[in-house]
């Protein structure tokens, strides 16, 4: 059944994934940008744009501490705004393909707190380093732009399967550790640098993504625990109990068994594992398409009980 293009825009938002729900916010806010540009450069008669002072109060962070107090919702606006059309272009495409990658071992939910408390981590890095280094002090700077909070996606990922193989523009196989390391080397290398990028927000995204891969399963994790608490205050927004971990212990009223022995378990969960490192080396030599339907069944259901 052939879709209509207004049919497939609402068919990829529903069931795309959250990479193009991501894609598609970032998209609907570069258009609202780039018309209201044209707008105000179109509305007067000369080369200073009256728009562009509102659209950095709005859309960009400022990197001082007093621009960051006098306009603290920066820190989260940024992340979904671009300005110029490249910068937009090359941060959509690295996440579209980098998140084909991140969805196989986890969930969307994960991504979403990911990009965000990514990009979040990037900012503060960035306000940081303006704040301690001299170098940087006196100008006025203004941060925007997804590359944090795209590089804190890829670094779970590479860093979640370190050995994985991936090629470089489709030609070059290079395992995922070392394509992150390049980009590590590439911004500790251009600190400072007056190539109008930002690399410390770039840093601070890759520190979030290996940050949050740390003891994944534990209540701990970062984004586990943040995921756990918003759930938790929208609960008490809507007067739902909370949610609530329970650390083994008697409990009173009906009893609940679990016929599985420790044994049986064990064996079971070291099945499952072999299942999937089969799984995955099998897409590391001959790609995802190769997967059968049950396997990349398998790899999904997987990939929801991690995420």
């Amino acid at each position: 059944m052939n879709r209509s293009f207004y049919d497939e825009i609402k068919y990829q938002w529903k069931y795309g994934g959250m990479h193009i729900k991501l894609i598609g916010v970032n998209l609907a806010v570069f258009l609202l940008i780039g018309l209201l540009i044209v707008f105000g450069r179109l509305s007067v008669s000369g080369e200073i744009n009256p728009v562009m002072p509102v659209l950095h109060n709005i859309f960009t962070l400022q990197g001082s501490w007093k621009g960051f107090l006098s306009h603290p919702w920066g820190l989260i606006t940024s992340i979904f705004a671009h300005f110029e059309l490249f910068h937009f272009f090359f941060n959509m495409l690295f996440l579209y393909f980098i998140s084909r990658f991140f969805l196989m071992y986890f969930s969307n939910q994960r991504m979403l707190y990911t990009y965000i408390l990514g990009g979040i981590t990037g900012g503060i890095f960035q306000i940081i380093a303006y704040a301690v280094f001299p170098a940087l002090q006196g100008a006025e700077v203004f941060v925007v732009g997804a590359s944090g909070s795209v590089m804190a996606i890829f670094m779970a990922a590479a860093f979640h399967r370190p050995m994985a193989e991936v090629y470089l523009f489709g030609v070059v196989k290079l395992k995922m550790i070392f394509i992150a390391g390049i980009f590590i080397l590439m911004d500790l290398l251009r600190m400072g640098s007056t190539d109008n990028v930002a690399h410390f927000a770039h840093l601070g995204g890759i520190a979030f993504g290996i940050l949050s891969i740390q003891k994944i399963n534990s209540k701990s994790n970062i984004v586990n625990w943040t995921q756990r608490t918003v759930e938790n205050i929208k609960k008490s927004v809507r007067g739902e109990p909370k949610m609530r971990v329970h650390k083994g212990g008697k409990k009173k009223g009906k009893k609940t068994y679990n016929t599985r022995s420790d044994e049986a378990y064990r064996a079971h969960k070291k099945a499952t594992q072999e299942e999937i490192d089969a799984i995955l080396d099998k897409i590391s030599k001959s790609g995802y398409d190769s997967l059968t339907k049950i396997e990349k069944q398998q790899l999904f259901d997987q990939s929801k009980r991690n995420g």
